[in-house]
């Protein structure tokens, strides 16, 4: 209960500081004005030109999702293939392994699904 308490109290104690960081900021900062210049994106000089038809396809970002949900998998397979001997030696190896199998399966079960409903293709 004490160590709950101890991480609670730091919790808190990081809390109230960056309130209060954020406060003395405020309050001591520069008070800057804001003009409709300085709202305007910046074209070097050139007027900016809005236009419709030059949105962003929708299968970059998907692309780009897909990209970080495989790169997050491989990131927590790393720690578990270099403390897998540890496992092994204290008699868990089959254990863990099954439990890593299971994750590969739901992501090789994901990739399959991906691929069946077209997702990665471009056309």
């Amino acid at each position: 209960m004490s160590s709950l308490l101890a991480v609670l109290l730091l919790a808190m104690i990081i809390l109230l500081f960056g309130i209060f960081l954020l406060v003395v900021s405020g309050n001591l900062g520069p008070k800057r004005k804001i003009t409709a210049a300085k709202m305007m994106p910046y074209e070097c000089g050139i007027p900016g030109q809005e236009t419709n038809d030059s949105k962003v396809s929708v299968k970059f970002y998907l692309t780009a999702i897909l990209f970080i949900i495989f790169d997050i998998e491989i990131i927590f397979m790393y720690p578990w293939a270099v403390s897998f001997m540890d496992f092994v030696k204290q008699g868990q190896g089959p254990y863990i392994l099954g439990g890593m199998g299971v994750f590969i399966l739901l992501f090789v079960v994901g990739l399959v699904w991906e691929v069946k409903s077209k997702a990665l293709d471009w056309n």
